[in-house]
């Protein structure tokens, strides 16, 4: 695979620092869906910042390519890389960086990065571009793959008072009957989330609403503790 030089040079600096065990076990947590280098995260962490001071910060005219080369990568660290330098990057997101993105929801989905993706970067990214919520949007809320829905449910985790609850009751609606173990999870972590800010908003939806038992368990774990 033809990629970047820069990319080329973290992966080298990855490779020589390489734990065979470590990435076994790191494999066997992720049902054996992706191959791993082996590094921890304070490890992964340490070496990106070395490599950066050495090199410098991924040159703004090649993050998406940078980030694409890291995409394809086998092991699953790139993965984490790329989407931090991405979101580092959040200020260059054009109008038209909304394809990137659902690329990058829909390859290799997990919920490790679907969960970063989602409330970070797509939440940074319909904030900054809000008529895509007429646009872009809709495409998640209504596709048959999961990890998108699960997407258009978390991009407002983080918006606490900006949180638009028309359009989240929208969103929630659309899948009450899910019994997809990650949409019902979102649900009930998009709730909990909003709760800290509003929590009669949550408890009131909980109640005019049948949510699965998992989504309603998790909508409420935080404001019954401290009822």
């Amino acid at each position: 695979m033809k990629m970047t030089a820069y990319t080329s040079g973290l992966l080298g600096l990855f490779a020589k620092n390489a734990q065979a065990a470590e990435a076994g076990k790191m494999k066997a947590y992720m049902r054996n869906q992706f191959d791993y280098f082996g590094i921890k995260s304070p490890v992964r962490k340490e070496l990106v910042k070395q490599y950066v001071a050495e090199n410098g910060k991924p040159p703004a005219a090649q993050l998406e390519a940078i980030v694409h080369d890291l995409w394809q990568c086998p092991q699953r660290e790139c993965q984490y890389v790329a989407m931090e330098w991405y979101f580092s990057g959040r200020k260059q997101y054009e109008e038209d960086s909304g394809a990137f993105i659902e690329y990058l929801i829909r390859e290799k989905s997990w919920w490790d990065t679907v969960d970063f993706l989602a409330a970070k970067v797509a939440g940074y990214y319909f904030e900054k571009f809000p008529e895509q919520k007429t646009g872009l949007l809709p495409q998640w809320i209504n596709s048959d793959y999961m990890w998108l829905r699960r997407s258009s449910l978390l991009f407002q985790l983080k918006y606490k008072q900006k949180t638009d609850t028309a359009l989240m009751s929208h969103i929630i609606e659309q899948n009450l009957h899910d019994n997809e173990f990650f949409i019902k999870k979102a649900i009930g972590w998009l709730l909990r989330e909003y709760g800290k800010t509003n929590p009669q908003w949550v408890q009131d939806f909980v109640a005019q609403h049948k949510l699965k038992a998992l989504s309603e368990k998790e909508a409420l774990r935080i404001i019954k503790k401290y009822q």
